[in-house]
């Protein structure tokens, strides 16, 4: 028996469910960066999807009146009993992970903290999850919510599904465990196609890969194009990190000014190349063309693309791996009726297709960058047609509604066959 209370009953191995309710495991939630989920979890209770929502680090609190629990961090002092137990009931699980410490290097410090983070969640936890026996438990991220979920199947068997999203599969060559995290789990959900192809090369078999899109709740009225567009609005919305290549969209403005073409920039986000971005803004001498607004909530987010004539995103593949999947960004500003530049790094141009729904170009020609954004400013009827297809595709794939019944379905689904 677990040292601090009793397990839950157990038919043929799995635990008898007790509870309709999905577990959802976050990160962190809610946080402001990652409206999307936010998006995604108001979506599937618009459908009567019962949640349950777990934060494993800040967060907590409430969620449009849903309780957010928030794993207090001094429990993980408890860890002194519980692990003793786990060595003593499940010593196949403990095996398990000196096998896999001992067989591979972690990507990074924070990788590393973020398994063990996962793991303490599921060993603290443990006991709860066997109370409240949840239809199923869904990991939000391929790290530290993935570990936890995988350990709570690995001592109970509660039945789960995991996620592969870009940090995930590529800062620092992945997640640690990533493959063997997901390979127990029912289905495993990405929001890219680029995200698809990824796990299938780490291993994943591709019949459990969903790629379900993440999506606006609701669509803001097209606005109108302005007319004349002089000067230029430009507008990016990103961490101030170094897979936005933001270094190369500072110097795509220097050649606009070099090249006579009137603009105004705004960039909004924060991260930890404020200050460089800053210099590096003064040493071009577009500093006074180029306002840095820090972090902004999404309801100045939006006030900002109503301003905006374009917007640009000059992701790149950083040093560590890391890149993008498809910014939220992008398709808010196509459905609000700005144009949109992008670098193909990543999965962009799966919104983004040359000529169609937007321009393509990569971040270091800055000419090229320049060309196009002279042709979307002079050409009324280009900027039109792709404003019309950049809003039909974000109807077509980006509604929060419509993408979280595609989960709420794989949910109905996986619970009727685990029932019993």
């Amino acid at each position: 028996m677990e040292p601090d209370g009793g397990g839950g009953e157990k038919v043929g191995g799995r635990v008898r469910r007790g509870s309709g309710a999905v577990a959802y495991i976050f990160t962190t939630f809610p946080k402001a960066t990652e409206t999307f989920l936010q998006r995604e979890v108001a979506g599937l209770r618009s459908l009567g999807v019962e949640l349950r929502l777990y934060s494993m680090w800040g967060g907590g609190g409430e969620f449009e009146g849903l309780p957010v629990t928030r794993f207090p961090k001094w429990r993980l002092a408890t860890l002194v009993v519980r692990i003793p137990w786990l060595a003593v009931c499940h010593p196949h699980v403990v095996m398990e992970l000196i096998r896999g410490v001992c067989s591979r290097k972690a990507p990074s410090r924070l990788n590393f903290f973020e398994n063990l983070l996962g793991l303490g969640f599921g060993l603290v936890y443990a006991r709860h999850f066997r109370r409240f026996r949840p239809a199923h438990v869904h990991a939000v991220w391929g790290g530290g919510p993935a570990t936890a979920a995988w350990l709570l199947w690995r001592l109970d068997g509660h039945p789960y599904s995991g996620a592969g999203h870009a940090y995930d599969l590529y800062q620092d060559g992945g997640d640690w465990w990533l493959k063997e995290k997901l390979e127990p789990a029912l289905f495993i959900h990405t929001s890219t196609e680029m995200g698809r192809r990824t796990l299938v090369e780490k291993g994943v078999a591709d019949e459990k890969i969903h790629v379900i899109r993440r999506g606006l709740g609701t669509l803001p009225r097209l606005k109108p194009l302005r007319t004349p567009r002089r000067p230029l609005r430009l507008l990016c919305v990103a961490r101030l990190v170094p897979k936005k290549g933001l270094d190369h969209q500072m110097r795509i403005y220097a050649a606009l000014k070099a090249a006579g073409v009137e603009f105004e920039a705004r960039i909004a986000g924060e991260g930890p190349l404020h200050a460089s971005l800053g210099k590096l803004a003064t040493e071009l001498g577009v500093a006074n063309a180029v306002a840095l607004l820090g972090h902004r909530p999404q309801t100045e987010i939006m006030e900002h693309l109503g301003w905006a004539d374009v917007l640009l995103h000059t992701g790149v593949v950083a040093a560590d791996g890391d890149r993008d999947g498809l910014p939220n960004v992008i398709p808010e500003a196509m459905s609000a009726g700005v144009l949109v530049v992008t670098s193909p790094a990543a999965a962009t141009t799966e919104a983004i297709a040359d000529g169609e729904t937007g321009r393509v170009a990569l971040p270091e020609n800055a000419g090229e960058w320049v060309a196009i954004l002279r042709e979307l400013r002079d050409d009324d009827a280009q900027a039109e047609r792709l404003r019309a297809a950049a809003r039909a595709w974000v109807e077509a794939n980006f509604d929060a509604v419509k993408n979280a019944s595609k989960l709420a379905g794989l949910y109905e689904r996986l619970i009727s066959a685990t029932s019993l």
